[in-house]
């Protein structure tokens, strides 16, 4: 069966909650990193042995935007790609749940009530940071309070990778330090983010390295200035390239930030087009050259660890 995916917004009307028997699993899961997935594949395992529904709830927006009031926040995972990811792991329903001003004051109690018990949870998986409220009186290990002894709860403990702690926090800021190849271990798969292809400078072009510029979705979080060995997917194909983060440097327009993709062994016209952008390996940082005939050589070298490194990632 196909993964059910609804958006809904507090309270919930009777038809949107399951009519059978669910395990719930609960949390935020920006990126669905390998801790992520520890919790889903827990809930989604035990459902299939104990014969009851998979029910992922998440949220529209990041918690912490709605209480800490981030402003500018950033994701791993838009929703259309948490969607994706999290259908990889066999969840049977996924519910985004917008979080309104209505939502954010449920006192615990309430929230247990209406998104624990009221949709027929036998337990309730989640991580070991998993809060629900105000962290002190919100948390895994008050559950049992709350629950009316109606479900059994199964707290997931912290994962680590090689003695690093696998959090959406620390995972963000080895992307944002050239630290793409590190942060992909941590999240179980390439990085990748999602744009459109716009106009540019037609710079590359007249260099023989034509890209494509594209205009990364608003809130995704993009990989430090550099350039990268990356795949990029236009109209269902996937192919290899290398794309540059940067600020255009060597010819100094106040362009701000730019991602532009030179795609290997491709010439079609693909403005306008949504693309999806894998992040495979950080090759350097940006550099300033005097003149195209530095860049030119260096782009050559670029384009050719590019393809020597993505050729050892595929076999």
């Amino acid at each position: 069966m196909a993964m059910k995916t609804l958006h809904v917004t507090h309270p919930l009307k009777s038809e949107e909650i399951p009519s059978d028997d669910t395990v719930l699993i609960m949390g935020f899961f920006d990126g669905v990193h390998l801790g992520h997935q520890k919790v889903i594949n827990t809930g989604v395992k035990l459902a299939h042995e104990q014969g009851l529904k998979s029910v992922l709830i998440t949220f529209d927006r990041s918690p912490r935007v709605v209480y800490q009031h981030e402003k500018n926040f950033k994701y791993l995972s838009t929703e259309q790609r948490k969607q994706q990811l999290v259908e990889k792991l066999g969840v049977d329903y996924l519910y985004f749940v917008k979080f309104t001003s209505d939502f954010s004051q449920l006192k615990p109690q309430e929230f247990v009530d209406e998104y624990m018990i009221g949709m027929h949870a036998k337990y309730v998986v989640a991580g070991f940071d998993y809060t629900y409220g105000k962290r002190d009186i919100a948390n895994m290990q008050t559950l049992p309070n709350y629950s009316r002894d109606e479900f059994k709860i199964i707290t997931v403990p912290e994962q680590t990778f090689e003695t690093e702690k696998i959090g959406s926090s620390s995972i963000k800021k080895m992307i944002e330090t050239n630290q793409i190849d590190e942060a992909n271990e941590l999240l179980g798969y390439n990085y990748q983010n999602s744009g459109t292809v716009v106009h540019g400078l037609q710079r590359g072009r007249k260099l023989g390295f034509p890209t494509a510029n594209l205009a990364v979705g608003k809130g995704e979080l993009i990989p430090s200035i550099g350039v990268y060995a990356t795949r990029l997917q236009v109209d269902g194909n996937w192919y290899d390239s290398m794309t540059s983060v940067g600020y255009n440097v060597t010819f100094q327009e106040n362009t701000g930030i730019t991602v532009e993709t030179n795609i290997f062994d491709f010439d079609a016209d693909i403005y306008g087009k949504e693309v999806e952008i894998q992040w495979l390996h950080y090759l350097r940082g940006e550099v300033k050259f005097d003149g195209p005939e530095g860049l030119v050589d260096q782009l050559e070298k670029d384009r050719q660890n590019s393809r020597q490194y993505l050729k050892l990632k595929t076999r």
